[in-house]
Protein backbone atom coordinates (compact mmCIF):
# COMPACT_ATOMS: atom_id res chain seq x y z
CA UNK A 1 0.00 0.00 0.00
CA UNK A 2 3.16 2.32 -0.33
CA UNK A 3 2.93 5.66 -2.32
CA UNK A 4 5.25 6.57 -5.03
CA UNK A 5 7.33 9.13 -2.89
CA UNK A 6 8.41 10.97 -6.21
CA UNK A 7 4.61 11.70 -7.25
CA UNK A 8 4.39 13.08 -3.60
CA UNK A 9 7.22 15.31 -4.04
CA UNK A 10 5.53 16.51 -7.76
CA UNK A 11 2.58 16.93 -5.82
CA UNK A 12 3.79 19.08 -3.07
CA UNK A 13 5.66 21.17 -5.88
CA UNK A 14 2.18 21.47 -7.86
CA UNK A 15 0.53 22.83 -4.51
CA UNK A 16 3.65 25.28 -3.66
CA UNK A 17 3.44 26.44 -6.98
CA UNK A 18 0.09 27.18 -7.26
CA UNK A 19 0.05 29.22 -3.67
CA UNK A 20 2.73 31.16 -4.49
CA UNK A 21 1.71 31.80 -7.84
CA UNK A 22 -1.73 33.54 -6.59
CA UNK A 23 0.58 35.26 -4.26
CA UNK A 24 2.64 37.45 -6.55
CA UNK A 25 -0.03 37.76 -9.07
CA UNK A 26 -2.89 38.91 -7.13
CA UNK A 27 -1.88 42.72 -5.96
CA UNK A 28 -4.56 44.66 -3.14
CA UNK A 29 -4.11 47.81 -3.59
CA UNK A 30 -5.38 49.96 -1.19
CA UNK A 31 -8.15 52.69 -2.05
CA UNK A 32 -8.24 56.21 -0.41
CA UNK A 33 -11.72 55.23 1.29
CA UNK A 34 -10.32 51.99 3.12
CA UNK A 35 -11.04 49.38 0.45
CA UNK A 36 -8.88 47.12 -1.60
CA UNK A 37 -9.17 46.58 -5.19
CA UNK A 38 -7.04 43.97 -7.18
CA UNK A 39 -4.64 44.06 -9.85
CA UNK A 40 -1.70 42.12 -11.28
CA UNK A 41 2.15 42.53 -11.65
CA UNK A 42 1.72 40.89 -14.95
CA UNK A 43 -0.14 44.05 -16.24
CA UNK A 44 3.26 46.02 -15.74
CA UNK A 45 5.52 43.77 -15.85
CA UNK A 46 4.54 41.93 -19.06
CA UNK A 47 8.33 40.59 -18.72
CA UNK A 48 7.44 38.09 -16.15
CA UNK A 49 4.95 36.34 -17.84
CA UNK A 50 7.39 33.35 -18.42
CA UNK A 51 7.29 32.73 -14.89
CA UNK A 52 3.63 31.84 -15.08
CA UNK A 53 5.23 28.27 -16.90
CA UNK A 54 7.07 27.43 -13.38
CA UNK A 55 4.20 28.40 -10.90
CA UNK A 56 1.19 27.61 -12.89
CA UNK A 57 1.15 23.67 -12.02
CA UNK A 58 -2.27 22.73 -11.87
CA UNK A 59 -1.43 19.84 -14.60
CA UNK A 60 1.25 18.60 -12.10
CA UNK A 61 -2.16 18.67 -10.00
CA UNK A 62 -4.29 16.59 -12.03
CA UNK A 63 -1.40 14.31 -13.23
CA UNK A 64 -0.55 13.20 -9.21
CA UNK A 65 -4.65 13.23 -8.89
CA UNK A 66 -5.02 10.90 -11.99
CA UNK A 67 -2.19 8.42 -10.19
CA UNK A 68 -3.47 9.07 -6.65
CA UNK A 69 -7.41 8.20 -7.82
CA UNK A 70 -5.78 4.77 -9.79
CA UNK A 71 -3.75 3.38 -7.64
CA UNK A 72 -6.24 3.68 -4.60
CA UNK A 73 -8.94 2.29 -6.26
CA UNK A 74 -6.89 -0.60 -7.68
CA UNK A 75 -5.75 -1.56 -4.40
CA UNK A 76 -9.33 -0.75 -2.33
CA UNK A 77 -11.03 -4.14 -0.89
CA UNK A 78 -14.48 -2.06 -0.12
CA UNK A 79 -15.64 -1.76 -4.10
CA UNK A 80 -15.52 1.40 -6.29
CA UNK A 81 -18.48 2.35 -4.61
CA UNK A 82 -17.09 2.59 -1.33
CA UNK A 83 -13.78 3.68 -2.58
CA UNK A 84 -16.02 6.72 -4.21
CA UNK A 85 -17.33 8.00 -1.32
CA UNK A 86 -13.98 7.65 0.99
CA UNK A 87 -12.04 10.09 -2.20
CA UNK A 88 -15.43 12.46 -2.56
CA UNK A 89 -15.45 12.92 1.43
CA UNK A 90 -12.00 14.17 1.71
CA UNK A 91 -12.56 16.57 -1.25
CA UNK A 92 -16.12 18.08 -0.30
CA UNK A 93 -15.93 18.28 3.57
CA UNK A 94 -12.62 20.43 3.74
CA UNK A 95 -14.74 22.72 1.21
CA UNK A 96 -17.54 23.03 3.82
CA UNK A 97 -15.35 23.43 6.41
CA UNK A 98 -14.15 26.43 4.13
CA UNK A 99 -17.71 28.04 3.05
CA UNK A 100 -18.62 27.48 6.49
CA UNK A 101 -16.11 29.89 8.18
CA UNK A 102 -15.45 32.21 5.08
CA UNK A 103 -19.54 32.88 5.32
CA UNK A 104 -19.16 33.62 9.23
CA UNK A 105 -16.45 35.87 8.30
CA UNK A 106 -18.04 38.12 5.70
CA UNK A 107 -20.93 38.39 8.13
CA UNK A 108 -18.63 39.47 10.88
CA UNK A 109 -16.97 41.97 8.63
CA UNK A 110 -20.17 43.63 7.22
CA UNK A 111 -21.11 44.08 10.39
CA UNK A 112 -18.25 45.65 11.74
CA UNK A 113 -18.35 47.79 8.70
CA UNK A 114 -15.58 46.62 6.18
CA UNK A 115 -16.18 48.41 2.60
CA UNK A 116 -18.23 46.59 -0.10
CA UNK A 117 -14.52 46.71 -2.36
CA UNK A 118 -13.20 44.76 0.22
CA UNK A 119 -16.11 42.06 0.66
CA UNK A 120 -15.93 42.05 -3.14
CA UNK A 121 -12.26 40.90 -3.83
CA UNK A 122 -12.34 38.28 -0.66
CA UNK A 123 -15.63 36.53 -2.12
CA UNK A 124 -13.79 36.45 -5.74
CA UNK A 125 -10.87 35.50 -3.90
CA UNK A 126 -12.17 32.99 -1.42
CA UNK A 127 -14.88 31.47 -4.11
CA UNK A 128 -12.29 31.15 -7.33
CA UNK A 129 -10.41 28.22 -6.30
CA UNK A 130 -13.33 26.41 -5.75
CA UNK A 131 -13.37 25.74 -9.88
CA UNK A 132 -11.24 23.17 -9.54
CA UNK A 133 -13.88 20.87 -7.60
CA UNK A 134 -16.63 20.33 -10.70
CA UNK A 135 -13.97 18.44 -13.21
CA UNK A 136 -11.97 16.84 -10.33
CA UNK A 137 -14.94 15.26 -9.28
CA UNK A 138 -16.29 14.16 -12.26
CA UNK A 139 -12.88 12.07 -13.40
CA UNK A 140 -12.43 11.12 -10.14
CA UNK A 141 -16.14 9.72 -10.79
CA UNK A 142 -14.44 7.82 -14.11
CA UNK A 143 -11.20 6.71 -13.21
CA UNK A 144 -12.03 3.24 -13.13
CA UNK A 145 -13.51 3.49 -17.03
CA UNK A 146 -10.88 5.79 -17.68
CA UNK A 147 -8.28 3.29 -16.63
CA UNK A 148 -10.16 0.31 -18.75
CA UNK A 149 -9.54 2.64 -22.15
CA UNK A 150 -6.06 3.51 -21.17
CA UNK A 151 -5.31 -0.03 -20.89
CA UNK A 152 -7.09 -0.92 -24.48
CA UNK A 153 -6.50 2.28 -26.32
CA UNK A 154 -3.39 3.89 -24.99
CA UNK A 155 -3.18 7.12 -23.29
CA UNK A 156 -2.38 9.07 -27.17
CA UNK A 157 -5.87 7.35 -28.06
CA UNK A 158 -7.75 8.18 -25.23
CA UNK A 159 -6.34 11.81 -24.37
CA UNK A 160 -6.67 12.70 -28.27
CA UNK A 161 -10.56 13.82 -28.22
CA UNK A 162 -9.83 16.13 -25.10
CA UNK A 163 -6.98 18.02 -27.46
CA UNK A 164 -9.44 18.10 -30.49
CA UNK A 165 -12.18 19.59 -28.23
CA UNK A 166 -9.76 22.19 -26.91
CA UNK A 167 -8.28 22.85 -30.33
CA UNK A 168 -11.70 23.49 -31.61
CA UNK A 169 -12.91 26.08 -28.58
CA UNK A 170 -9.60 27.94 -29.10
CA UNK A 171 -10.29 28.29 -32.92
CA UNK A 172 -13.76 29.74 -32.15
CA UNK A 173 -12.76 32.18 -29.52
CA UNK A 174 -10.86 33.58 -32.28
CA UNK A 175 -13.11 33.35 -34.77
CA UNK A 176 -15.93 34.10 -33.16
CA UNK A 177 -17.26 38.02 -32.27
CA UNK A 178 -15.50 39.45 -28.60
CA UNK A 179 -17.98 38.49 -25.93
CA UNK A 180 -19.51 35.13 -27.15
CA UNK A 181 -20.36 32.88 -24.53
CA UNK A 182 -19.15 29.57 -24.96
CA UNK A 183 -20.03 26.30 -23.08
CA UNK A 184 -16.82 25.58 -20.43
CA UNK A 185 -16.06 22.31 -21.84
CA UNK A 186 -12.79 22.87 -21.78
CA UNK A 187 -12.52 23.07 -18.42
CA UNK A 188 -13.21 19.17 -17.75
CA UNK A 189 -11.26 18.36 -21.44
CA UNK A 190 -7.72 20.14 -21.08
CA UNK A 191 -7.38 19.02 -17.29
CA UNK A 192 -8.57 15.30 -18.26
CA UNK A 193 -5.58 14.86 -20.28
CA UNK A 194 -2.85 15.30 -17.51
CA UNK A 195 -5.37 13.45 -15.79
CA UNK A 196 -5.36 10.65 -18.03
CA UNK A 197 -1.11 10.61 -17.90
CA UNK A 198 -1.80 10.20 -14.05
CA UNK A 199 -4.08 6.89 -14.46
CA UNK A 200 -1.39 5.66 -17.75
CA UNK A 201 1.77 6.17 -14.97
CA UNK A 202 -0.03 4.50 -12.24
CA UNK A 203 -0.48 1.18 -14.62
CA UNK A 204 3.48 1.76 -15.33
CA UNK A 205 2.89 2.37 -18.52
CA UNK A 206 5.03 5.74 -18.47
CA UNK A 207 7.76 4.50 -16.37
CA UNK A 208 11.42 5.01 -17.66
CA UNK A 209 13.11 7.87 -19.23
CA UNK A 210 11.78 7.53 -22.79
CA UNK A 211 8.42 8.40 -21.54
CA UNK A 212 9.43 11.05 -19.94
CA UNK A 213 11.47 12.71 -22.44
CA UNK A 214 8.83 11.96 -24.96
CA UNK A 215 6.40 13.89 -23.13
CA UNK A 216 8.95 16.46 -22.41
CA UNK A 217 9.75 17.23 -25.74
CA UNK A 218 6.98 16.97 -27.30
CA UNK A 219 5.33 19.51 -25.17
CA UNK A 220 7.95 21.67 -25.68
CA UNK A 221 7.47 21.18 -28.84
CA UNK A 222 4.12 22.04 -29.13
CA UNK A 223 4.45 24.99 -26.71
CA UNK A 224 6.80 26.60 -29.41
CA UNK A 225 4.70 26.06 -32.45
CA UNK A 226 1.67 27.50 -29.88
CA UNK A 227 3.55 30.67 -29.79
CA UNK A 228 4.45 31.30 -32.83
CA UNK A 229 0.70 31.13 -33.72
CA UNK A 230 0.35 33.89 -31.36
CA UNK A 231 -0.79 32.35 -28.10
CA UNK A 232 -0.60 34.24 -25.26
CA UNK A 233 3.12 34.27 -22.98
CA UNK A 234 1.39 34.26 -19.85
CA UNK A 235 -0.27 30.67 -18.89
CA UNK A 236 -2.29 32.94 -16.45
CA UNK A 237 -4.70 35.30 -17.29
CA UNK A 238 -3.84 38.85 -17.59
CA UNK A 239 -6.49 41.76 -16.23
CA UNK A 240 -7.23 43.53 -19.61
CA UNK A 241 -5.73 41.37 -22.02
CA UNK A 242 -8.62 40.17 -24.83
CA UNK A 243 -7.35 36.49 -24.89
CA UNK A 244 -6.25 34.61 -21.60
CA UNK A 245 -4.70 31.31 -21.55
CA UNK A 246 -6.17 29.91 -18.69
CA UNK A 247 -10.16 30.57 -18.99
CA UNK A 248 -11.13 28.73 -20.70
CA UNK A 249 -8.06 26.59 -20.66
CA UNK A 250 -6.52 26.90 -23.91
CA UNK A 251 -3.68 24.39 -26.17
CA UNK A 252 -0.68 26.00 -24.52
CA UNK A 253 -1.93 25.46 -21.30
CA UNK A 254 -2.28 21.68 -22.24
CA UNK A 255 1.23 21.72 -23.59
CA UNK A 256 2.57 23.57 -20.57
CA UNK A 257 1.00 20.40 -18.67
CA UNK A 258 2.10 17.83 -20.97
CA UNK A 259 5.96 19.41 -20.22
CA UNK A 260 5.78 19.27 -16.77
CA UNK A 261 4.45 16.14 -16.53
CA UNK A 262 7.36 14.77 -19.15
CA UNK A 263 10.24 16.96 -16.77
CA UNK A 264 8.68 15.33 -13.61
CA UNK A 265 9.01 11.46 -14.50
CA UNK A 266 12.68 12.45 -15.85
CA UNK A 267 13.51 13.73 -12.45
CA UNK A 268 12.12 10.79 -10.80
CA UNK A 269 15.84 9.55 -9.62
CA UNK A 270 16.56 13.16 -8.25
CA UNK A 271 13.48 13.26 -6.53
CA UNK A 272 13.57 10.13 -4.95
CA UNK A 273 17.80 10.65 -3.71
CA UNK A 274 15.93 14.51 -2.36
CA UNK A 275 13.19 12.83 0.04
CA UNK A 276 15.93 10.68 1.19
CA UNK A 277 17.02 13.22 3.42
CA UNK A 278 14.79 14.50 6.78
CA UNK A 279 13.63 17.67 5.98
CA UNK A 280 12.72 17.52 2.73
CA UNK A 281 11.01 14.05 3.15
CA UNK A 282 8.63 15.17 6.09
CA UNK A 283 8.07 18.28 4.20
CA UNK A 284 6.77 16.41 1.73
CA UNK A 285 4.87 13.93 3.46
CA UNK A 286 2.79 17.40 5.52
CA UNK A 287 2.14 18.44 1.98
CA UNK A 288 0.24 15.94 0.77
CA UNK A 289 -1.45 15.61 4.48
CA UNK A 290 -2.97 18.82 3.74
CA UNK A 291 -2.75 19.44 0.13
CA UNK A 292 -6.27 20.27 -0.87
CA UNK A 293 -6.49 22.52 2.71
CA UNK A 294 -3.68 24.32 1.83
CA UNK A 295 -5.26 24.86 -1.55
CA UNK A 296 -8.53 26.05 -0.52
CA UNK A 297 -7.19 28.37 2.55
CA UNK A 298 -4.13 30.33 0.73
CA UNK A 299 -6.22 33.31 -0.54
CA UNK A 300 -8.26 33.08 2.15
CA UNK A 301 -5.57 33.80 3.87
CA UNK A 302 -3.67 36.33 1.72
CA UNK A 303 -7.13 38.54 2.10
CA UNK A 304 -7.34 38.39 5.54
CA UNK A 305 -3.58 39.44 6.14
CA UNK A 306 -3.89 42.03 3.60
CA UNK A 307 -7.06 43.39 5.43
CA UNK A 308 -6.07 43.37 8.91
CA UNK A 309 -2.81 45.55 8.13
CA UNK A 310 -4.77 47.88 6.03
CA UNK A 311 -7.06 48.95 9.37
CA UNK A 312 -4.03 50.72 10.37
CA UNK A 313 -4.61 53.30 7.79
CA UNK A 314 -0.95 52.69 6.63
CA UNK A 315 -0.69 51.40 2.66
CA UNK A 316 2.61 48.79 3.48
CA UNK A 317 4.77 48.06 -0.07
CA UNK A 318 4.01 44.80 -1.35
CA UNK A 319 0.72 44.07 0.32
CA UNK A 320 -0.97 47.31 -0.11
CA UNK A 321 0.59 49.33 -3.10
CA UNK A 322 0.00 48.90 -6.74
CA UNK A 323 1.60 46.21 -8.33
CA UNK A 324 3.88 48.67 -11.04
CA UNK A 325 7.53 47.64 -10.73
CA UNK A 326 9.94 45.32 -9.35
CA UNK A 327 10.09 46.65 -6.20
CA UNK A 328 6.87 45.63 -5.78
CA UNK A 329 7.92 41.74 -6.30
CA UNK A 330 10.75 42.04 -4.23
CA UNK A 331 8.18 43.89 -1.69
CA UNK A 332 6.19 41.08 -1.62
CA UNK A 333 8.46 37.93 -1.58
CA UNK A 334 9.40 40.23 1.71
CA UNK A 335 5.42 39.16 3.12
CA UNK A 336 5.79 35.66 2.03
CA UNK A 337 6.96 34.09 5.32
CA UNK A 338 4.43 35.73 7.17
CA UNK A 339 1.57 34.14 5.06
CA UNK A 340 2.95 31.16 5.06
CA UNK A 341 3.17 30.91 8.60
CA UNK A 342 -0.22 32.21 8.66
CA UNK A 343 -1.35 29.29 6.10
CA UNK A 344 0.27 26.85 8.29
CA UNK A 345 -1.63 27.82 11.35
CA UNK A 346 -4.26 27.58 9.42
CA UNK A 347 -4.09 24.02 8.23
CA UNK A 348 -3.19 23.01 10.86
CA UNK A 349 -5.81 24.21 13.36
CA UNK A 350 -8.31 22.50 10.77
CA UNK A 351 -6.92 19.38 10.63
CA UNK A 352 -8.48 16.30 12.35
CA UNK A 353 -6.70 15.98 15.85
CA UNK A 354 -5.55 12.52 15.45
CA UNK A 355 -3.34 14.37 12.63
CA UNK A 356 -2.11 16.99 15.03
CA UNK A 357 -1.12 14.30 16.96
CA UNK A 358 0.55 12.33 14.60
CA UNK A 359 2.75 15.57 13.94
CA UNK A 360 3.54 16.70 17.50
CA UNK A 361 4.63 13.22 18.23
CA UNK A 362 7.16 12.99 15.23
CA UNK A 363 4.86 11.28 12.22
CA UNK A 364 4.11 7.95 12.42
CA UNK A 365 6.51 5.30 13.61
CA UNK A 366 5.99 3.01 10.24
CA UNK A 367 8.17 4.74 8.34
CA UNK A 368 9.14 4.16 4.56
CA UNK A 369 11.69 4.52 2.76
CA UNK A 370 12.39 8.40 1.37
CA UNK A 371 10.71 9.84 4.32
CA UNK A 372 7.13 8.31 4.15
CA UNK A 373 4.77 7.70 7.00
CA UNK A 374 1.23 8.51 7.50
CA UNK A 375 0.95 9.55 3.40
CA UNK A 376 2.97 6.26 2.57
CA UNK A 377 -0.52 4.35 3.15
CA UNK A 378 -3.63 4.85 1.22
CA UNK A 379 -6.10 6.74 3.12
CA UNK A 380 -9.09 5.25 2.45
CA UNK A 381 -8.27 1.51 1.87
CA UNK A 382 -6.24 -0.10 4.31
CA UNK A 383 -7.34 -3.49 6.04
CA UNK A 384 -7.08 -4.19 9.00
CA UNK A 385 -3.92 -5.78 10.40
CA UNK A 386 -4.45 -9.51 10.86
CA UNK A 387 -3.37 -10.84 14.00
CA UNK A 388 -1.40 -14.04 14.43
CA UNK A 389 -1.27 -15.91 17.80
CA UNK A 390 1.43 -18.36 18.64
CA UNK A 391 -0.34 -21.83 19.07
CA UNK A 392 3.06 -23.57 20.69
CA UNK A 393 3.45 -21.32 24.00
CA UNK A 394 1.09 -22.13 26.65
CA UNK A 395 -0.89 -19.35 28.37
CA UNK A 396 -2.36 -16.20 27.32
CA UNK A 397 -2.13 -15.76 23.62
CA UNK A 398 0.78 -13.22 22.41
CA UNK A 399 0.47 -10.68 19.85
CA UNK A 400 2.79 -12.08 16.85
CA UNK A 401 4.10 -10.66 13.80
CA UNK A 402 3.38 -12.05 10.20
CA UNK A 403 6.30 -13.14 7.63
CA UNK A 404 5.66 -13.13 4.36
CA UNK A 405 7.26 -15.30 2.23
CA UNK A 406 6.83 -16.63 -1.31
CA UNK A 407 5.46 -20.34 -2.70
CA UNK A 408 8.26 -20.27 -5.33
CA UNK A 409 11.23 -19.78 -2.69
CA UNK A 410 11.36 -22.92 -0.28
CA UNK A 411 14.64 -21.62 1.19
CA UNK A 412 12.59 -18.69 2.21
CA UNK A 413 9.50 -20.62 3.80
CA UNK A 414 12.69 -22.64 5.83
CA UNK A 415 13.91 -19.75 6.97
CA UNK A 416 10.62 -17.94 8.42
CA UNK A 417 9.61 -21.48 9.69
CA UNK A 418 12.58 -21.96 11.89
CA UNK A 419 11.50 -18.40 13.75
CA UNK A 420 11.10 -18.48 17.12
CA UNK A 421 8.37 -15.56 16.43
Amino acid sequence: MSRDRAVDALRAYAIGGVVLGHWLVTGLVLTGDGGLHQASPLTALPDLAPMTWVLQTLGLFFFTAGFGSTRSLARCPRGAGGWLAGRLRRLLLPTVALLGVGAAVLLAATVVGTSDDTLAVALRLAVSPLWFLLPLVILVTVTGPLRVAVRRWGVARCGAPAVAVVAAVDLAVRLLPSGTDLPPVTVLAAWSVPYLLGVAHADGRLDGRRAGGTLAAGGAVALAALLALGYPVSAVGIPGAGVSNLNPPSLLVVALAVTQVGLGLLARPALYRLLTRPLPGAAVTEVNRSAVRIYLWHQPVLVAVTALTARSGLALPGLHTAPDGPGWVLARCCWLPLLAVVLVTVVRVGQPKSFRRGVSAGGDRRRQPGGGGVAGRSAECVPPAPQVYDHRRSGPPDLQEVIAVRDSDPPSRGRADGQSR
